[in-house]
């Protein structure tokens, strides 16, 4: 289904390095034949990141030579884990600039991140009526822990809108900031809009008027430079699946004093200090937070994530993945049909490698669907963005999220595979 080729790349003022011609042989899954003996290419970093060998022999050394539980056990085998799933611990504080490993808790995902705020600090700070200020770009995630705290509380939620580019409305926030605020939850980095927020402004906004702020960090950690400190937040999530590595494992950093101040979120063992029949007194941070046996593997595993996405330096990613990004919409605004969500690189040029797009007439799963047959890999559906899409009319949209093993060639078969693509669906239809 390819097409005649698009135009050029557009050139980069200051060709940034080629990570992906060093990185790719890090990666054993992207050397692969797809269907039809296609190679494959994937083309949903947003989605999930692909593990460098690095991470894998981390998790095979970890299961095949010093498996056991962690703080635990007096013997070896328990402290060689314990030693490396807390040296775990002290890589993530040190890759957003935590001041101390004691402000970082590991957690499933950012999912339960989230709602480990909205349980513990929720329920013990937000009153009736108090408001918590969202966006309506928001992941799922960071929308229904903030519904199930307003049905318990009485709490009330407010919701940011867009500008015509596919931004936060910064206007609209200041509107909407006020008196009742007592948390404002925001991603940094839209999944489907792929906009960066300028969360430092809204942090700024935010203590001023008495509010604290989570961030959503899950689309900005693997992508771009980060310290929690130059954010001015006082909590932020993030989830190993995104940042090179394993599933099942992300953290949730916090500001020591409000995590002292704030109750358990699970209760087991793990997380206690001394129990009696009758009560119990809790651990210190951060295992007051962590009940039962942990994702070991997992956390050594992201670990070694962090440490090779540190060895690149995300510096050295960004730039790179902008210029790729800068290749991705030239291609993809020179085909009819295709609209493209969020903003563009010249409008917004710290943006995020993705872009969510629609094509007029045409169902996003089916565009999908026949991209996989040509061996792309791309996401369909509503991204776990439902509202954002139904601000736009949309039911869905396609999208194509790049990560710094990325090529340039990759991006020009995409585009053309989906020219074809349109170009087949249109004249069956």
């Amino acid at each position: 289904m390819t097409s005649l080729a698009l135009p050029p790349l557009i050139p980069a003022i200051e060709p940034a390095e080629n990570l992906a011609l060093m990185t790719r042989p890090d990666f054993p899954l992207l050397d692969q034949v797809a269907c039809l003996g296609q190679p494959l290419i994937y083309l949903d970093y947003a989605a999930t990141s692909q593990k460098p060998r690095q991470v894998l022999q981390a998790l095979q050394h970890y299961y095949g030579h010093d498996n056991a539980n962690v703080h635990r056990g007096a013997h070896q085998l328990s402290g060689r884990a314990t030693e490396a799933f807390e040296a775990a611990r002290t890589k993530t504080a040190a890759f957003i600039g935590a001041a101390s490993p004691h402000e970082i808790v590991f957690t499933r995902n950012a999912t339960e991140a989230i709602n480990l705020v909205a349980r513990s600090w929720g329920d013990a700070n937000i009153r009736p009526g108090d408001e918590i200020l969202l966006s309506v770009m928001e992941h799922h995630s960071n929308l229904v822990p903030w519904q199930l705290l307003a049905a318990r509380t009485g709490a009330v939620l407010r919701h940011v809108g867009l500008t015509p580019t596919g931004e936060l409305d910064l206007d609209d926030f200041k509107a909407q900031l006020g008196e009742r605020t007592r948390l404002v939850s925001l991603v940094q980095v839209s999944n489907t809009l792929g906009c960066l927020n300028p969360i430092a402004e809204i942090t700024r906004l935010a203590h001023a008027a008495g509010a604290l702020v989570l961030v959503d960090a899950c689309q900005s950690l693997p992508h771009l430079p980060l310290n929690v400190a130059d954010l001015g937040a006082d909590f932020l999530v993030g989830s190993s699946h995104k940042l090179c590595g394993p599933t099942g494992m992300g953290f949730l950093w916090g500001r020591e004093a409000l995590l002292e101040a704030m109750p358990p979120f699970l209760g087991g063992g793990e997380m206690i200090e001394e129990v009696q029949l009758g009560s119990s007194t809790w651990a210190g941070l951060p295992h007051k937070f962590e009940a039962g046996t942990p994702a070991i593997g997992e956390a050594i595993g992201m670990g070694a994530a962090l440490d090779y996405l540190q060895g690149l330096g995300l510096g050295r990613i960004h730039a790179w993945e902008q210029q790729l990004t800068r290749q991705l919409f030239a291609r993809l605004q020179a085909i009819e049909g295709v609209r493209i969500l969020g903003p563009t690189p010249e409008q917004q040029p710290d943006r995020a490698a993705l872009a969510a797009f629609t094509v007029e007439g045409l169902h996003a799963n089916d565009i999908a669907a026949l991209l996989d047959s040509a061996g792309i890999c791309i996401r369909s559906g509503h991204h776990c963005t439902q509202p954002l899409h139904r601000h736009y009319g949309l039911a869905g949209s396609a999208r194509a999220s790049l990560g710094f093993t990325t090529t340039p060639e990759e991006i020009d078969r995409f585009a053309e595979e989906l020219q074809g693509t349109i170009g087949f669906l249109r004249e069956h239809s």
